[in-house]
């Protein structure tokens, strides 16, 4: 007898890396996490389903989904919810892809695309960004093959901060075969200032075969609650249910959510303070001589490179994110912003 094995095909895939622990809280600045407490009425409203840990959730997620419904001008059955936008991601990529198939999407981004691709066993199709930290959507079109199943578009990008313009993406579309799915990943949209950004939700009304990804973990802060969603047409979507896990989202997250979003003044007040830190910030760092490319989300990226590992060690005891290409600093608070930028000016000389 021999020993279990998993598939092969889980020898080349890391473990997901989350961001490195801080001496405390609010020096965490790896995660991109939220640095406001939850929203008001959510603690409540959250603590409320303790009460009834007893009984499964909402398969469903019935009441939120018709909020979001109501939101978007939307029916219910375009959303599909999981434990985060990337739950949402695998299950879409579960439903869409099998050994042969391929997902175009750009490098660097978020480092779950390559997971999520390679379990169903798809291959990756990863295409270098601009010198500028941007999609290089021609280039991803170019990519595009009869084995292309799904493309991931991330705006803005994680790690780097730049948007996709609406433009560029209509200029892309229009190279893209409808029979392959776009998936617009809008995790940090409620942060986007640029008035040519793409709007996921406007997308989707054009193009039948777009699927747009959003999060309750970031600006609304809920993200050790872990809840996401999709929009897509109700065909899309019936696939993407069938890939998830039932019972998948809590009624404690649901109910959070639900409360986030009925506090919509108090969200977009904490989203203005993070933007017009992240202003600071970044005008900050390009005085300090930093090549720091244009931000629309709560985080900024500094493209060192090899010296990557070395500024997060430089930065501690706040803690960074140190990819290959660079290192990805999330905005907190003013006072921990202002010791991170000491950090990088300390760093230059």
């Amino acid at each position: 007898m021999t020993d279990p094995r998993p598939r092969q095909v889980l020898a080349a895939i890391p473990a997901y890396r989350p961001g490195r622990p801080a001496l405390d809280e609010s020096h965490k600045l790896s995660s991109n996490e939220n640095p406001f407490p939850p929203l008001p009425g959510v603690v409540e409203r959250a603590a409320a389903g303790l009460a009834r840990m007893n009984r499964y959730p909402d398969p469903g997620v019935t009441a939120l989904g018709e909020a979001l419904a109501e939101r978007h001008g939307l029916s219910t059955d375009h959303f599909a919810f999981g434990t985060g936008s990337v739950s949402v991601l695998f299950g879409l990529l579960d439903a869409w892809c099998g050994p042969g198939d391929e997902v175009v999407y750009p490098w660097r981004s978020f480092e779950a695309y390559p997971i999520a691709v390679d379990l169903p066993g798809a291959t990756s199709v990863r295409v270098p960004l601009t010198a500028d930290h941007r999609h290089d959507l021609p280039a991803m079109a170019d990519a595009i093959t009869e084995r292309t199943k799904v493309v991931l578009v991330c705006t803005p990008n994680n790690p780097t901060g730049p948007v996709v313009t609406e433009a560029e993406f209509e200029e892309f579309m229009a190279r893209v075969p409808t029979t392959v799915l776009v998936v617009v990943d809008e995790a940090y949209v409620e942060f986007v200032r640029d008035p040519d950004a793409l709007a996921g939700a406007a997308a989707l009304a054009r193009h039948a075969n777009v699927v747009v990804l959003r999060t309750f973990s970031k600006a609304y802060g809920l993200a050790g609650l872990r809840i996401g969603y999709s929009m897509a047409h109700p065909a899309i979507t019936e696939a993407i249910r069938k890939a998830l896990p039932p019972f998948g989202v809590t009624d404690i997250a649901q109910a959070a959510a639900l409360a986030s979003l009925e506090a919509q003044a108090e969200l977009e007040e904490r989203v203005e303070a993070v933007v017009a830190e992240r202003t600071r910030v970044f005008d900050a760092l390009r005085e300090q001589g930093w090549d720091v490319p244009s931000s629309h989300a709560n985080f900024v990226w500094l493209p060192l490179g090899e010296r990557s590992a070395e500024f997060a060690e430089h930065a501690h005891p706040i803690s960074v994110r140190p990819f290959p290409e660079g290192v990805r600093v999330t905005i907190g608070t003013p006072e921990i912003n202002d010791a991170f930028l000491a950090r990088a000016a300390a760093f230059r000389r």
